[in-house]
């Protein structure tokens, strides 16, 4: 088959990028042309996600794609989860999307839950109880009779908007609305009676779509402007984490996968939903996936911690490199402080340093007091809390889990994947650390005909990168800090 070329564009919660691919005899090719900030605007108490900057940074990458010279034959776009736009009656944008760390669902669920019960919500839609979930993020803007939710005719998530503003065209793709807690993942579409129920009408959405359909070409206007003609808008597994997960070099189906960032989840693929007293017990979630998949995870917050941590930092001048940040947290004493990663108080405190101490302080431990000892403790306390999910998620599992595969930038953290090998007892296998584009591309690639299928598109993947596996070591110690993490959280 002829070479093939692929513009991808992966959003995340903090920084976006632009990638060119090109598939050629079995390999892919991958170059970064632009990289951009995502940031959180506060405006009069509530926080918005800037959609216009993030449309002009998709415009600078199909710039750069231009100047490449090469045809593309497809585009993609993959973003973070659960937030979405409002559209008016005429399609236009009614308000910048509101942010998912915006305080207005503080308390929602507990309010939604007096009209129908946590465990129907559950029931419904098989999705982890977050109060920043879609559901709960609607639910709270009809209570404040926000304005753009009041009036919109129709609302898209996040890469459906984007590639909506780049086509014209919109859509609801099946992996984004899946993070919503309105989806059926039985039936793969809304769940009316429960939306009904809560005053939310499922009109408001478009169809939903599976990954790898085609939504549309570039508008005349940017293809002419970028030289672009006839170039196909793939509809991708439009959350990012689908699209990571697409990317998993795995070589069978017995494996745990951490898709480690800003936020880790952590699941497996199945083939069915699963939904049961214990799923609901543990709150893990049920996404969908390509191919028909479902993935069976839990979020977990990842890096956030030391991302607020270096913003501190930086302000006192102190820019510690990430070579640097390693090196710091090998020389600290290993176990002397935890905390758990999912705490509230860690969710977007003024503070993250102070927050990190205080947590400690009122656990019963000693503050750490050097940054190296912050570090350590971050980087430890996630291992440890891998190892918490992971339990779970092995007693769930419809097969025993034989490795762990550490996908995204997380991948690339040698010494907390050794930490999460020792403590969870298991193989990991690291790579790739650009996941998600990749996954993002090979979804456009079966769209175009490029590969046939999700293990072919695996099997492509582990020809093409490098990965680095990582044995378990020092198990006496880590089942001893376990077993004090476990009693610290619960």
């Amino acid at each position: 088959m002829k070479s093939m070329s692929f513009l991808a564009f992966d959003l995340g919660a903090t920084s976006g990028r632009s990638l060119l691919a090109t598939l050629a005899n079995g390999r892919l090719t991958m170059k970064e042309l632009t990289r951009f900030p995502n940031k959180i605007t506060e405006l009069q108490g509530k926080y918005y996600w800037d959609i216009y900057s993030l449309y002009n940074s998709l415009k600078e990458g199909l710039q750069a794609c231009s100047k490449e010279g090469i045809a593309i034959d497809a585009i993609g776009i993959d973003t973070w989860g659960v937030d979405f736009v409002y559209l008016g009656e005429d399609g236009t944008i009614l308000s910048s999307p509101r942010a998912y760390r915006d305080p207005y669902t503080e308390g929602i669920p507990e309010i939604l839950f007096q009209t129908v019960s946590k465990r129907e919500v559950y029931e419904h839609t098989g999705i982890q109880i977050m109060n920043f979930n879609s559901l709960f993020q609607l639910y709270a803007a009809k209570r404040e009779n926000y304005s753009p939710c009041i009036h919109a005719k129709e609302i898209l998530f996040m890469p459906d908007a984007l590639s909506y503003l780049l086509t014209g065209k919109k859509v609801c793709e099946y992996t984004m609305a899946s993070t919503s807690q309105m989806l059926n993942p039985r039936t793969r579409d809304f769940d009316r009676e429960l939306l009904e129920k809560v005053g939310i009408s499922p009109d408001l959405f478009p169809p939903i779509i599976m990954p790898g359909t085609k939504i549309g070409y570039l508008t005349k206007a940017l293809a002419n402007e970028y030289e672009l003609q006839d170039v196909p808008v793939i509809a991708v597994a439009g959350h990012d984490t689908g699209s990571a997960v697409a990317a998993v070099p795995a070589e069978n189906e017995r494996f745990a996968y951490l898709s480690s960032g800003t936020w880790s989840l952590m699941g497996i693929e199945v083939k069915d939903p699963i939904i049961n007293d214990a799923s609901y017990e543990y709150n893990f979630t049920n996404e969908g996936g390509i191919e028909g998949t479902t993935r069976f995870l839990k979020n977990i917050t990842g890096m956030w911690l030391l991302e607020q941590c270096r913003k501190e930092w930086d302000k006192q001048e102190k820019n510690y490199s990430y070579p640097h940040i390693v090196k710091m947290a090998q020389e600290a004493p290993a176990f002397q402080h935890f905390v758990d990663p999912d705490d509230a108080s860690f969710v977007n405190p003024a503070s993250m340093i102070e927050a990190i101490k205080s947590y400690c302080l009122s656990t019963g431990q000693s503050a750490p007091e050097t940054d190296q000892a912050i570090i350590r403790c971050i980087f430890e306390s996630l291992a440890l809390k891998y190892r918490y999910v992971f339990s779970n998620l092995q007693k769930l599992a419809p097969f025993k889990i034989e490795k762990l595969h550490v996908i995204g930038g997380g991948a690339k953290n040698a010494l907390l994947n050794q930490f999460t090998a020792n403590s969870l007892n298991l193989p990991v296998i690291a790579g790739p650390s650009e996941a998600t584009a990749i996954g993002n591309i090979m979804v456009q690639a079966k769209a175009m005909g490029a590969v046939d299928s999700l293990q072919e598109m695996r099997n492509i993947i582990y020809n093409s990168i490098d990965i680095e596996k990582f044995a378990p070591t020092d198990q006496e110690k880590w089942e001893k800090a376990y077993n004090q993490f476990k009693n610290l959280i619960n």
